[in-house]
């Protein structure tokens, strides 16, 4: 493997009918020729985050849902963000998208009220997706992937029900060679 993965965005592919991954988003945490770490992003629970942290006084998106980030550690937690102001201690995984890497940054997201003017978005991961040494590569052999790079924002902002369709459509115009509606049949 030459080119690391980490920052991108899995796409799975149509045939893909892994239960787990089945029109999934995973957006790549870690890609080495040892391991792959990602988290799908787009399988909200039935579980709102004010449910699942009760014990912990969330006071930020109570009934926004905590998503499946993966079929490993299920009791993992991650929470992915836009904050610049939190991030400064967090990993950038994209531009503007931010890991929180801390119980400090934890809390400053999910637990403390944020100031007006700011507008923090935020989605809770519970568990991950993991490959061992060369497995990821195999299933993309196999064109079980398709792989974009990653535009952080639309992670936050997008409906995840509809972000592997709108992922799809960026898949076929990048892999299109010619547009697939010919306007005048003359040209042809």
């Amino acid at each position: 493997m030459n080119i690391s993965l980490q920052g991108s965005l899995l796409i799975a592919a149509q045939q893909l009918r892994d239960p787990n991954f089945y029109k999934s988003v995973v957006l790549m945490l870690q890609h080495s020729s040892e391991s792959a770490m990602g988290l799908v992003v787009n399988h909200p629970t039935g579980m709102t985050i004010g449910k699942a942290l009760a014990q912990h006084s969330p006071v930020n998106g109570l009934d926004a849902p905590v998503f499946c980030g993966g079929p490993v550690e299920k009791n993992a937690v991650f929470v992915l963000h836009n904050s610049v102001v939190f991030g400064n201690k967090d990993q950038e995984i994209a531009s503007g998208l931010f890991l929180a890497g801390s119980e400090s940054s934890f809390d400053q997201i999910v637990r403390q009220e944020a100031p007006p003017e700011t507008s923090v978005q935020f989605r809770l991961i519970s568990g991950y997706a993991g490959w061992s040494g060369g497995q990821l590569e195999s299933e993309m052999e196999r064109g079980d992937w398709n792989v974009l790079p990653c535009a952080g924002i639309l992670l936050l902002d997008e409906d995840p029900y509809g972000l592997w369709e709108l992922c799809m459509r960026r898949v076929n115009r990048a892999t299109s060679v010619l547009p697939q509606i010919g306007h005048n049949p003359n040209w042809n």
